[in-house]
């Protein structure tokens, strides 16, 4: 999958911390129904605690982005995954919910310093193909996301909250591992010089490229989001158990993890404008169909939801190889606008999303998200244009 020998080692060890970073951010959604019976919060208070773990561990990013760019020590990529791995961990397991809340945004803050560093490192790294080793890191990541609510609904519904934090072990050992087998940085590495953070975020912000890339980041951040944290409490209330729960979320984001992988290869046969077309308008029609079928044919409305997760995230690594593409001496920075930035600013937009799906409908608030990207849609034009 990696071509040039002196890649494989550094790639195989982002792409596999990233699949298990990425586990522990998936931690949360499936289960927090059953954390907010427990501590006695509602819906829309538990929301906001999942909208603001998002905002930790994305908002920052670029911040974090613009020292990754200019430095040569790995340290991100080893402390951000112990910080995420032993506080998400830990965190289903207080009863206490302000130090649940520091738990979760600690972890958080762990997954805010891993992902930019890694997202920078993976094209510094490569000198083959950087949008196949972009997908291939996506995917890894979207995979562990993925089976982190199999995980987490698993543990806590056959042994009990409070055995969660030994799923840390796992993050510790990658970690250290990482910290050994990782190569240290050379001068044969092409590091960008140092540069000017306000400089780097004006010429970034003022890029119009960058921006609609930036906007369909977070549109289709909005609907995976949205899905991720509203469903469980809509599934809870029918009936369904945790781990049922975990698995309906595993296969949205398992499938979104294999669009991620195919993502580049239908991009060499259908146009990098339609797949972006394809990923924002399909999801549209498939919520209305869930919509339809939920309480009616679960079964139906299963299939239906994971097939989502693949329409909704087959445009995300060719998004940020375009992205980092447009402005290379920015790779980190942008990474953690594409990845990060944009989740923390819908993680602010979730918080009302909570109180509004509260009194009205959760369904009805995620027919109104999935119709945004489509109407969008028409902007993708402009990333063609000669223009910036």
């Amino acid at each position: 999958m990696i071509y040039d020998k002196t890649e494989r080692k550094p790639q195989i060890w982002f792409c596999g911390g990233h699949f298990v970073n990425d586990i522990y951010t998936g931690f949360l959604n499936p289960i927090m129904p059953f954390i907010a019976e427990k501590i006695g919060i509602t819906m829309a208070i538990a929301t906001i605690i999942l909208s603001c773990s998002h905002i930790f561990s994305s908002i920052l990013q670029p911040f974090f982005g613009f020292f990754a760019d200019n430095m040569r020590k790995r340290a991100f990529i080893f402390w951000g995954l112990l910080l995420t791995s032993i506080f998400i961990s830990f965190s289903p397991a207080v009863n206490n919910l302000w130090l649940m809340i520091l738990f979760i945004a600690l972890g958080s803050l762990g997954s805010s310093l891993f992902h930019p560093q890694t997202l920078g490192l993976i094209s510094k790294f490569t000198t083959s193909n950087t949008a196949k080793n972009m997908g291939i890191f996506i995917a890894c990541g979207t995979l562990g996301y993925s089976l982190g609510p199999l995980f987490s609904s698993y543990i806590s519904q056959f042994f009990g909250l409070n055995k969660m934090p030994w799923l840390a072990c796992l993050g510790i050992l990658w970690a250290f591992l990482m910290f050994h087998m990782v190569p240290k940085f050379s001068d044969k590495v092409d590091f960008t010089p140092h540069f000017d953070f306000k400089i780097a975020i004006k010429e970034i912000l003022s890029n119009r490229k960058l921006n609609i890339l930036n906007l369909i980041a977070m549109l289709k951040s909005l609907v995976t989001t949205s899905c991720s944290i509203l469903l469980p409490f809509l599934w809870k209330s029918m009936g369904y158990t945790k781990f049922q729960i975990g698995v309906a979320m595993f296969c949205f984001l398992a499938l979104g993890g294999i669009a991620s992988l195919l993502s580049p290869k239908f991009e060499q046969k259908i146009g990098t404008a339609n797949v972006f077309y394809f990923s924002m308008i399909t999801t549209f029609p498939l919520m209305i169909l869930f919509m339809l079928t939920v309480k009616t044919l679960p079964v139906l409305s299963f299939i239906i939801y994971a097939v989502m997760g693949f329409v909704t995230m087959f445009a995300t690594p060719v998004t940020m190889s375009m992205a980092q593409g447009i402005l290379p001496q920015y790779k980190s920075i942008i990474g953690g606008f594409i990845n990060g930035f944009s989740w923390g600013i819908v993680a602010i937009i979730m918080s009302f999303a909570g109180y509004l799906a509260q009194s009205t409908s959760i369904v009805g608030v995620l027919v109104l998200v999935s119709f945004i990207p489509a109407i969008c849609s028409k902007l993708v034009k402009y990333l063609f244009t000669q223009e910036n």
